[in-house]
């Protein structure tokens, strides 16, 4: 099993001027002990609660920050945990996605999704459809992915997007194209476009093994009605470490890394309220991604 790792917080010490070296050794030191995948949100404020923080609190603009990522790692996967399609048009953001592949050296994950933070996307003055028209997006969205990765130049009529001359110079250096992620459990739009149209899927963790388990075997139903071999689809899920915060032990998330496995489960991305520490990347590379790999 692979281990990621999801950045969601830039509240560190030092304020603003402690972001950049901050950010430098989290990403550098998860690079070098062998996490598999880096990750951020797609968020302009943060979400009240996380980590007992406000909405008010810093956050990074999401593939920005990857590109300072890109710069700094050599082996770890890079992605957003997810994109929010209401916050670009979709041909900017596949242009985004193709240019961090490209600095990346082909480590770029598509993470997407339909979008939930209304009061977020209300506060920066973007607009917030309807949940079907959120959804309408998300679907042209991936259609054009694949269209444009397939060639060098489209014309794309959606739903809810059009595309007249879109050019895809320079292409991606992922073969055959970047990841496509899909986060979200849904079973009726979300389930049946990761079967139709996705590499992975991503669920949370503490939703609980008995959902996890009905959204895979519905994953599993859209994949045999779409002709999809479900084991092609990667397996991914999304929980929180508290490593050296008095509420987890090696041995405890060695054991939830055990059930992720058993449901099908192969990479497994956490994210760590006092990861700036360093110190619960020292534990993860030392005993718990040499055991993850055991799995």
């Amino acid at each position: 099993m692979h281990i990621g790792l999801q950045i969601p917080s830039f509240k560190y010490p030092g304020g603003t001027t402690g972001i950049r070296p901050t950010l430098k050794e989290i990403v550098t030191t998860a690079d070098t002990i062998g996490f598999h995948s880096l990750w951020v949100m797609d968020h302009y404020y943060q979400i009240g609660g996380l980590f007992g923080e406000a909405y008010s609190d810093p956050m990074m603009e999401a593939y920005t920050t990857l590109g300072y990522l890109a710069g700094l790692t050599e082996k770890a996967y890079l992605g957003v945990m997810v994109t929010g399609v209401v916050y670009r048009p979709p041909s900017i953001l596949l242009k985004m996605v193709n240019t961090l592949d490209i600095v990346s050296g082909g480590r770029a994950y598509f993470g997407v999704g339909a979008a939930w933070y209304q009061e977020e996307a209300k506060g920066f003055g973007v607009p917030y459809p309807s949940t079907s028209e959120r959804f309408e997006w998300l679907e042209d969205t991936l259609q054009l992915a694949h269209a444009l990765w397939n060639g060098d130049e489209i014309s794309f009529i959606g739903k809810y997007f059009s595309a007249p001359k879109m050019t895809n110079n320079p292409r991606p250096v992922s073969q055959p194209h970047p990841r496509i992620l899909i986060g979200g459990m849904g079973s009726k739009k979300t389930l049946r476009m990761t079967a139709q149209y996705a590499d992975a899927c991503n669920f949370f963790e503490d939703s609980g093994r008995e959902q996890m388990q009905t959204a895979l075997e519905t994953l599993k139903e859209h994949c045999a009605r779409l002709g999809r071999d479900y084991d092609d689809i990667e397996k991914t899920s999304l929980g929180t470490a508290y490593i050296t915060a008095g509420k987890d032990t090696v041995g405890s998330i060695i054991e939830r890394l055990k059930a992720l496995s058993e449901l099908g489960f192969t990479h497994a991305i956490f994210n760590m309220p006092n990861v700036y520490e360093i110190k619960p990347l020292e534990i993860f590379g030392k005993e718990i991604i040499p055991a993850a790999a055991a799995l």
